[in-house]
C-alpha cells in the first residue's frame, strides 16, 4: 500500500491512485469524436413538428369581441381587498358582454396572466394585483378604453 504526503507536508493520506501516477505519461492522446449525424447507426433523431408546442399567450392572435350592443366595450380595472381576508384581487368591470363571452374572456385572461380568477355577476375577478398587465391584454382583445383605478 502506498501513502502519499499531503500538500502541507505534515499528514499522510491514503490515495489509491498514487501508485498509478507513473503511468500518466503513457496515456494515448485524446481524440475528439465527430459530432453525431442523423444517419449514424443507433441514433434516432426526430425533426421538431410545427404543432409540438402550443403558442404562448404573447404569440396568439387576440380575439376581438364586441358587446351585445355592437360597440367596442370599455373596461374599468381596479384593485380590491375588502371581504377577501386581505388578499388582493383585480376586478374588471363595465365590459358589457354576454355571460358566455365573459366566461371566454376570463379563461383567456387567466391563461395569459398565469393566475386564477372567477366571475362575480358581470365582473371578472382575477387573483393578485394585475393592474399593470391587464390594460395591454384588454386593448389587444378589442377594448377601446381602459380605465385603471
Amino acid at each position: 500500500m502506498t501513502f502519499a504526503v499531503a500538500d502541507d507536508g505534515k499528514k499522510p493520506f491514503h490515495n489509491p491512485f498514487a501508485a498509478l501516477a507513473h503511468l500518466r505519461g503513457d496515456l494515448p492522446a485524446k481524440e475528439e469524436a465527430p459530432p453525431p449525424t442523423p444517419d449514424t447507426p443507433g441514433l434516432k433523431t426526430r425533426p421538431p413538428s410545427k404543432g409540438s408546442q402550443p403558442p404562448s399567450a404573447a404569440t396568439r392572435s387576440p380575439t376581438v369581441v364586441t358587446s351585445a350592443s355592437g360597440t367596442i366595450p370599455r373596461a374599468v380595472v381596479r384593485l380590491e381587498r375588502s371581504g377577501r381576508g386581505g388578499k388582493e384581487v383585480t376586478v374588471v368591470e363595465h365590459l358589457d358582454l354576454k355571460p358566455a363571452e365573459l366566461d371566454q374572456w376570463l379563461k383567456a385572461l387567466k391563461a395569459a396572466l398565469g393566475c386564477g380568477g372567477t366571475l362575480e355577476g358581470s365582473s371578472l375577478v382575477i387573483q393578485g394585483d394585475q393592474r399593470k398587465r391587464l390594460p395591454a391584454l384588454l386593448t389587444a382583445r378589442g377594448v377601446k378604453k381602459v380605465t385603471v383605478g
